[in-house]
């Protein structure tokens, strides 16, 4: 990978691997009273998803990488570019969907989950052909991009040099590495979300629930010396 890499390595943030930061930015949700049944549930920031951050450096890579390395005209430029923004924006607009449709998020979900295995096919085709190096998982260069992507809040900016610098080869094996770690985060999530569904409901149950609720808190009250 070079000795710029190497040198890099010892400045690895040992972040935690998978790890959902916290955020603040939606408190209002969480302060309504504990005695009213809450039907629209808190929305998180899509931005502390490590999934997100990883889609996004992706992207990034994904649109510097068809603009050094591909023709120009070449159909794959369009078809790589779409694949790697389409699994971004269908994790924002999948966050986005969660307070008022959980189906609406596990479709969506599922979405920037097929887009990036599309995009990954694009990648190792592009490396296939060419008779060019697929890093095993366990090689030493997939667990140096594996140390990187531990930096958090991970950004494009961990990646930049070896993006603008490094070969077709070293470039498009650090994507692939960084879309099989997006696509494990999306499958975590995704059961995640199934299995909320299957407790609690979509909105139309919650709002049932609530009413429910709500009408025996009333009757409770009135029955009340």
């Amino acid at each position: 990978m070079g000795t710029t890499m190497k040198r890099d390595e010892k400045n690895v943030n040992d972040g935690n691997y998978g790890k959902i930061s916290s955020h603040n930015s939606h408190a209002s949700h969480n302060s309504r009273r504990q005695d009213h049944p809450s039907i629209l549930p808190p929305r998180g920031d899509y931005k502390t998803l490590l999934s997100y951050q990883k889609s996004e450096v992706v992207y990034e890579i994904t649109y510097r990488f068809c603009k050094r390395h591909l023709a120009k005209g070449d159909r794959t430029v369009d078809q790589m570019v779409q694949a790697s923004r389409s699994g971004k924006q269908n994790i924002i607009e999948g966050s986005k969907a969660a307070m008022t449709s959980k189906e609406t998020e596990i479709k969506l979900t599922n979405v920037a989950r097929a887009s990036l295995e599309e995009l990954l096919e694009d990648y190792r085709d592009f490396l296939r052909v060419r008779d060019m190096q697929i890093w095993d998982k366990d090689s030493r260069e997939s667990l140096f991009v594996r140390e990187l992507s531990k930096t958090t809040p991970l950004t494009f900016e961990v990646f930049r040099e070896f993006v603008e610098t490094r070969s077709a080869e070293v470039v498009a094996n650090i994507a692939i590495c960084l879309i099989h770690q997006t696509n494990y985060l999306l499958d975590q999530q995704l059961r995640g979300l199934e299995k909320a569904f299957l407790k609690d409901g979509g909105l139309r149950e919650r709002m049932t629930r609530a009413r429910l609720q709500a009408r025996d808190q009333r009757r409770n009250g009135r029955g009340k010396v």
